[in-house]
């Protein structure tokens, strides 16, 4: 007979997340992002059936299987646009690359002004590239990954929730740009929103993706050893 936990943690994480769904269209409320409103809800229901993290996780995990095909999926709107890629190569690579610079900087310069340790440094600079190529450099570098994992997430909620209205602010509305964007700054989650815009701005947001991950390896070892704490 299969343990239950297997069918909890999978029933409940996709409820959590159809709910918030529903939620979000009911409400309209820009920051009631189904991610976020799923993870309450799921911590909020562990807590008060005082069921394990351990329990919940055995069946919970088996979504992981989704994201590499999931992720996959997004080079469709790439390819549609690939001649966007090709006719401004340096303007599209370079946007990419300061977003990277942004991030990764001022998690350099956060870090030092509050003295973090360089475990903690670590685990916060690559907290917006997507969370298997966060998890691996945190691994490698000895940060700690579960903390990555939170700031990766937050990040890319927070980057959904308030995307466009910084875009909307500073008068952002070339769909190149606002993909690109999203995509730099807060990955796949990001990305959830661009494909919402449109398909320039998910094609952008998409190479985004790939992109920032590559640089933010390249990177991260130099940001380390240039870390005085």
């Amino acid at each position: 007979m299969l343990n239950e936990s297997l069918f909890f943690g999978f029933a409940a994480s996709l409820g959590a997340y159809l709910l918030g769904i529903q939620i979000k269209k009911r409400t309209g409320i820009s920051w009631l992002n189904p991610l976020l409103t799923s993870v309450v809800l799921l911590i909020a229901v562990l807590v008060l059936f005082r069921i394990p993290f351990a329990d919940y996780s055995a069946g919970a995990g088996y979504l992981s299987y989704f994201l590499t095909p999931a992720t996959v999926c997004l080079a469709i709107p790439l390819y549609r646009q690939f001649s966007l890629l090709k006719k401004y190569p340096l303007a599209i690579l370079g946007s990419i690359t300061a977003g990277v610079l942004a991030s990764m900087g001022s998690i350099f310069l956060l870090c030092v002004l509050f003295g973090s340790d360089m475990p903690f440094f670590i685990s916060m600079l690559p907290k917006s590239i997507t969370t298997a190529i966060g998890m691996g450099i945190a691994e490698e570098l000895g940060g700690i990954p579960e903390i990555s994992v939170a700031s990766i997430v937050l990040t890319g909620i927070f980057g959904n929730i308030i995307g466009v209205g910084v875009c909307k602010l500073f008068k952002i509305k070339e769909p190149m740009a606002v993909g690109l964007a999203l995509g730099t700054a807060s990955h796949a989650i990001g990305t959830a929103k661009a494909l919402e815009l449109g398909e320039v701005e998910s094609a952008m947001s998409s190479l985004s993706i790939t992109v920032a991950g590559l640089i933010t390896v390249l990177l991260s070892s130099l940001f380390v050893s240039g870390y005085p704490l």
